[in-house]
């Protein structure tokens, strides 16, 4: 598995991670998205993962209160991992929280992934009863405190990127990372500002939801039905209707298309694109809720696109509204 370096950090990570909202058992508003994996499925995913070549995980306080990383700290333990061996990102949920939440919930969040540190805290969404700078500072005490390696924000608008990162630099520490929803149906960080300025920057995006939560998969374009057992409002989501999967269908059958020359599938090859067509800015997070899933995942890297295959799934991207 390729390593690239996490914005302007020390830490080395692969250009595949693994999601793990799907480890929340069926928790909360934000778990309950996801049926409760059983923990042995869940230890297999992440020793896929693992064999793989990957050696980080996301997780977040959100994901279940806290089970999500709880249940990813117990797999790893399980396998073998000791402290230092994996990467570990979580994040803080900072709706109706001001930035004293940040220091004062930093206990619980390594309790929850014990024995394991955290490599990269994140601010999970940018809705915060704090200004930046107060959230900013929080973090930089954390990392001042060793209490956390490196700093990271989620669904910041550029505007709002810089200026975290702004003031991070007062304190001489770098903004590592956004994460950000994209892949070939959501480019919007291609218009918006957001990728160019994490090139000028230095940071790292973190893309997730890479596969549109399972739509370039083409599974769905096979068997709409599977749409109404999918758990959560996906099923309620545009991109899962009719008029949504005909808009999709042209992209999916180029990737399919390419797929089939070099003997992998379309979700493969859509996640090979995200990884190569900005160089090493995009990293991903796909999710996995069983094995084979997290198999493909890192079975993503096993090729690579030419650059006329890069710019013809371009193309088709842009043409798909």
């Amino acid at each position: 598995m390729e390593l690239r370096r996490l914005g302007r950090s020390d830490i080395q990570i692969s250009a595949i991670g693994l999601g793990c909202w799907q480890f929340s058992e069926g928790f909360g508003l934000v778990g309950g998205f996801w049926k409760a994996l059983p923990p042995e499925t869940v230890r297999e995913i992440v020793d896929a993962s693992l064999r793989g070549g990957i050696n980080w995980f996301d997780t977040a306080e959100a994901y279940g209160h806290g089970r999500s990383e709880k249940a990813l700290a117990a797999a790893l333990q399980q396998l073998g991992k000791k402290p230092g061996e994996v990467i570990v990102a979580t994040k803080w949920l900072p709706l109706m929280r001001g930035s004293l939440s940040i220091t004062e919930t930093i206990r619980e969040r390594l309790e929850c992934l014990s024995p394991y540190g955290i490599d990269l805290h994140q601010i999970h969404q940018p809705y915060a009863l704090a200004t930046v700078e107060a959230q900013a500072h929080a973090m930089a005490d954390l990392v001042e405190a060793k209490k956390i390696r490196t700093v990271g924000v989620s669904n910041f608008s550029a505007k709002r990127m810089r200026a975290f990162h702004a003031a991070l630099a007062k304190r001489g520490i770098p903004l590592v990372s956004n994460q950000m929803p994209y892949n070939l149906l959501d480019r919007r960080i291609e218009s918006n500002g957001v990728l160019a300025a994490a090139k000028e920057l230095g940071i790292t995006i973190i893309a997730y939801s890479p596969l549109a939560q399972g739509v370039l998969s083409g599974k769905f374009h096979d068997d709409p039905k599977l749409i109404r057992k999918s758990p959560g409002p996906r099923k309620f989501l545009p991109a899962f209707r009719p008029a949504g999967l005909a808009r999709t269908r042209p992209l999916v059958d180029e990737l399919r298309k390419i797929a089939t020359a070099y003997g992998v599938t379309a979700s493969q090859v859509a996640l090979n694109w995200l990884l190569h067509f900005h160089g090493d800015t995009v990293v991903a997070i796909p999710g996995a809720s069983k094995r084979h899933h997290a198999e493909e995942n890192v079975g993503a890297m096993g090729f690579a696109l030419t650059q006329d295959e890069l710019r013809r799934i371009d193309e088709l991207s842009r043409q798909v509204r």
